[in-house]
């Protein structure tokens, strides 16, 4: 999302996690550096964390236990040169992992992007301070990782998006309709085989598409969640309803103050506020009920995601250019069922694939 500059409403640094929840995290990030990243003795791993808060504090240790080699840095007690020299003491395949309360600054430096360029995996937990007291907890639970389900149910899911010929979300009581093939699905699974860059933010979890013609998006949507201006899940008492035609949202019912100020600024730059994403949330650990105030995260929950704005550079569109496209916003829908043509794919809160 792309609505202020990025500011951080932190919240005081919280106390330590309890031993069961610092023993689940080490469990969780084994098997994400094993099954997910592959990590291996053959290879170095530099761990580049703060200690700002009890989550990045809980991971760190996590990754102590099972990274008994690496090096760990401490970014609030040395000089960013100090960490950008480090990153260039890494050999290609090497692993960089990085635990930030909020999100490390390096200048110009765009980490994790820079990091892929120099060969390297990379584990990246951001805007830790945005998820407080216990949501840290439904955080460690979103890091479990089942290849059974992530790649069975993630393969499935986008066999299905590429093969279908229409998508529609039931949200209890309102439809929205895609009545247009649907472009290729992007998976974020934990699967990087055949990939070029391994690794990412996390947690994962997620496979997301669009229309391949936006203007054949059309119906209601019940919205539960959005993301607001400081990057935090927003939930109003009563879900707003989104009424959309030719891909563009043209009403919203139950709109609160905050979710009307958003749009607002949408139109204002953009001229109309448009639907594109679609994504297939997957992430069992968070739902309508479980939630984490960081959207970035949640972004993952179980479920039916949409953007609202012009902007999704995965998915280049004649008429939309990069330099106007200024807006990404995550909605996400009271997900009662999702077909693919006329197959129900989800209910129950569950894939059904």
């Amino acid at each position: 999302m792309t609505l202020t500059a990025d500011h951080e409403h932190d919240h005081a640094p919280a106390g330590d996690l309890p031993a069961d929840q610092l023993d689940l995290a080490a469990a969780h990030l084994r098997d994400v550096l094993a099954l997910v990243v592959e990590h291996g003795p053959g290879h170095a791993a530099l761990v580049v964390c703060d200690r700002r808060t009890g989550l990045a504090r809980a991971l760190a240790e996590g990754y102590r236990r099972n990274l008994p080699d690496a090096t760990f840095i401490d970014f609030d007690s040395v000089a960013p040169d100090a960490v950008l020299a480090a990153f260039r003491r890494m050999a290609a395949g090497d692993l960089v992992v990085l635990v930030q309360s909020t999100n490390f600054r390096l200048e110009a430096f765009r980490i994790r992007v820079e990091l892929f360029k120099l060969g390297l995996k990379v584990i990246e937990h951001v805007h830790l301070s945005r998820m407080p007291g216990a949501q840290g907890a439904h955080y460690i639970a979103s890091l479990a990782y089942d290849p059974a389900y992530y790649r069975g149910v993630g393969q499935a899911l986008k066999a299905r998006i590429d093969a279908a010929s229409s998508a529609t979300v039931d949200s209890g009581g309102e439809t929205l309709v895609f009545a247009s093939r649907l472009e290729p699905a992007k998976l974020n699974i934990g699967d990087y085989s055949g990939m070029h860059n391994i690794g990412g933010q996390f947690p994962i979890g997620e496979v997301f598409t669009e229309a391949q013609d936006l203007e054949a998006v059309n119906g209601r949507v019940r919205v539960h969640v959005f993301g607001d201006t400081a990057y935090l899940v927003n939930r109003p008492a009563t879900p707003i309803t989104l009424i959309v035609e030719r891909g563009r949202v043209v009403g919203a019912d139950n709109a609160t103050p905050e979710f009307a100020r958003l749009l607002d600024i949408i139109r204002a730059d953009e001229g109309e506020v448009w639907l594109r994403e679609l994504g297939f949330g997957m992430n069992r650990a968070f739902t309508r009920e479980r939630r984490v105030d960081d959207i970035g995260t949640y972004e993952r929950m179980c479920g039916i995601h949409l953007s609202l704005g012009a902007k999704h550079g995965v998915y280049p569109k004649p008429g939309f250019k990069r330099k106007d496209a200024r807006y990404h916003v995550d909605v996400f829908a009271v997900t009662e069922a999702v077909y693919l043509d006329a197959d129900l794919v989800y209910r129950d809160g569950a894939w059904q694939v």
